[in-house]
């Protein structure tokens, strides 16, 4: 199977514009030749077609969001025939939640409460369709140009109606490293408190344009996600709502059991901010300032080189004063009997 390029015909589609790449896939703007209608088109490239557990899991994004049906989240539309792997979607104009992000933050706390309650209401809804994103973070949640929000990406969603068929054999890496929660980064599939976890990072974000965990190293990161707590929101932002920070501290709980027992209990409290009630989560949080743990790495390694010094010198003393013995002249014993 060829590459795909703009101005190729696929099916009743005809693709007018790349629009971007990824590692495995493109995405095309197209036009619907038979109703005239725009729409994105994703196609995997040409290597992954025939590899059977991508397959499984392009199959089952396409399934997963066809049933969805609501407004913050991408449309996936059925084309007549197939002849290929792709995923017909809504064409969506817009920028990603990233974008705004990188150009915009920390947001003003109205702007950071909409989009709040516009990815939580889709939760609420998706969670009723026993479906968890898994993913959510600000590259899958597009924004148009009248502030409605899109959440796309569902590729490794997943399905609780169809848990037998659509687990095995995916890979375990899941999930993008800043917005996994602890039990992600442990190994575990996560449920729909996973996605509650992904939702109170971006608030994090937003309100403050800091992450709760930042390391330019992945693996210390994660680390500090399954060990140590985040700074609280107003350690950057000390204007900030404390009623907020509540709402955000409660979401990034290190233990699922710990966090909104629902998408609809936070959404509440995202609607009704004033009426949360302060627990006290920013005071009890012990977080490791960064100055503090560069100060622990460069201890340890001094200490470690130390010692290896240490071990060094004590050897080289003793091979000084404890010289070793020149081997004896060795003797024939030919001729020598018993």
């Amino acid at each position: 199977m060829r590459e795909v390029n703009v101005g190729d015909k696929l099916d009743q589609y005809e693709l007018t514009e790349l629009i971007a790449r990824s590692g495995m896939a493109s995405i095309f703007k197209a036009v619907d030749r038979i109703n005239g209608q725009t729409v994105a088109i994703k196609i995997p490239y040409a290597q992954f077609e025939s590899d059977v557990v991508f397959y499984g899991r392009f199959q089952r994004e396409e399934e997963v969001v066809r049933r969805l049906d609501h407004p913050n989240i991408i449309k996936v539309y059925t084309p007549e025939r197939k002849s290929r792997m792709y995923i017909a979607m809504e064409f969506v104009e817009g920028v990603s939640l990233r974008v705004e992000l990188r150009d915009k933050r920390p947001f003003a706390a109205e702007r950071a409460l909409d989009y709040a309650r516009q990815i939580c209401g889709a939760l609420v809804y998706m969670h009723g369709q026993r479906v968890v994103h898994r993913d959510l973070k600000p590259e899958n949640i597009l924004i148009t140009a009248s502030g409605l929000l899109k959440i796309m990406d569902f590729g490794i969603a997943l399905d609780e109606e169809a848990r037998r068929l659509t687990w095995s054999g995916l890979s375990s890496t899941i999930g993008t490293p800043d917005y996994m929660a602890p039990e992600q980064v442990s190994g575990r599939r996560g449920d729909a408190r996973t996605d509650i976890y992904a939702l109170g990072t971006m608030l994090y974000e937003m309100f403050t344009g800091e992450l709760p965990y930042s390391s330019d190293n992945v693996y210390n990161m994660m680390r500090a996600k399954t060990a140590e707590d985040p700074q609280p929101p107003t350690h950057y932002r000390p204007d900030l709502d404390p009623h907020l920070e509540e709402i955000i501290l409660h979401a990034i709980e290190r233990v699922p059991r710990d966090r909104y027992l629902s998408a609809a209990e936070m959404l509440h409290d995202l609607e009704h901010p004033a009426q949360v009630e302060i627990t006290g989560r920013a005071a009890r949080l012990h977080p490791r300032s960064q100055r503090g743990q560069k100060i622990r790495r460069a201890l340890w390694t001094a200490l470690f080189f130390g010692s290896l010094a240490g071990v060094l010198a004590l050897l080289i003393w003793l091979a000084n004063r404890y010289p070793a013995a020149p081997y004896p002249p060795q003797r024939s014993f030919r001729g020598q009997t018993k």
